[in-house]
């Protein structure tokens, strides 16, 4: 680090649980950032100030106004500009020295195995099933940590399956891809704009920390926010020895 990289992070650098090492271990890590919504808003644009040196953020959508409620990476003029363009332009604001990659796609398939693959750390901050169990097998393959959260109406969740961890649980151990799962989404159900920030801040915090390799990751908790009571319940997640994707993982090394 340079002279002004260490005046940027100095607050990080002061923290012993973080220190020189910890912040170059945040200016040599690669994140993905799956969305760049309401949750992917907030996380980004915590990974890019905290210092991670590549954020690869992947999205498909263009910006509405009706996204300006709650997802604070894009601005007025952004509207119907693609959103990893938007977001972006609004980390290099914050932080130049965070090198952003944008893709404008819905990744699947053999894309998100490759960028999964890249990364050190995964932040599912997607709206859809179907995406959170195809980061969670691409993950759970590559053996990178994955920090996933939701939120909607007034109600929060977030949880990080870490299967580097023999004893943790993946995201299929707690929700079953096969079983019946109602999908609301915001554009039906509505969100509490501040309750996207609270969610997408603690997936950046989880994934900063998973970086540094301090504090004591969510691996097999799930934490759930009642936002109009402003309470957490912390759930405890076990590892299903049966779960059809993570079961034989110690067989695949």
């Amino acid at each position: 680090m340079d002279d002004e990289a260490l005046l940027r992070y100095s607050r990080h650098i002061l923290l012993p649980q973080v220190g020189i090492e910890g912040q170059e271990r945040l200016i040599d890590a690669r994140a993905l950032v799956l969305g760049a919504g309401g949750l992917g808003s907030p996380a980004a644009l915590y990974l890019a100030s905290a210092g991670i040196g590549t954020l690869a953020l992947a999205d498909g959508d263009t910006v509405d106004l009706t996204n300006l409620q709650r997802q604070i990476l894009h601005r007025t003029a952004s509207i119907g500009k693609p959103k990893v363009l938007s977001g972006a332009a609004t980390l290099a604001e914050i932080n130049p020295g965070c090198r952003v990659i944008p893709l404008q796609e819905r990744l699947a398939g053999a894309r998100l195995e490759e960028e999964v693959a890249a990364a050190d750390v995964v932040l599912d901050c997607s709206d859809n099933f179907a995406t959170r169990h195809a980061a969670n097998r691409a993950c759970v393959k590559y053996r990178k940590p994955l920090v996933s959260g939701a939120a909607i109406r007034f109600d929060g969740q977030i949880a990080v399956f870490d299967t580097r961890r023999d004893d943790a649980p993946c995201y299929h151990c707690l929700f079953p891809e096969a079983e019946e799962v109602e999908e609301v989404r915001c554009a039906v159900m509505g969100v509490f704009a501040p309750i996207t920030g609270i969610v997408g801040a603690m997936q950046a915090a989880e994934a900063l920390k998973l970086v540094i390799g301090c504090g004591e990751p969510l691996a097999g908790r799930l934490l759930l926010l009642d936002g109009l009571a402003m309470e957490w319940r912390s759930i405890a997640v076990p590892r299903d020895p049966a779960c059809a994707v993570c079961a034989t993982r110690n067989a695949r090394g």
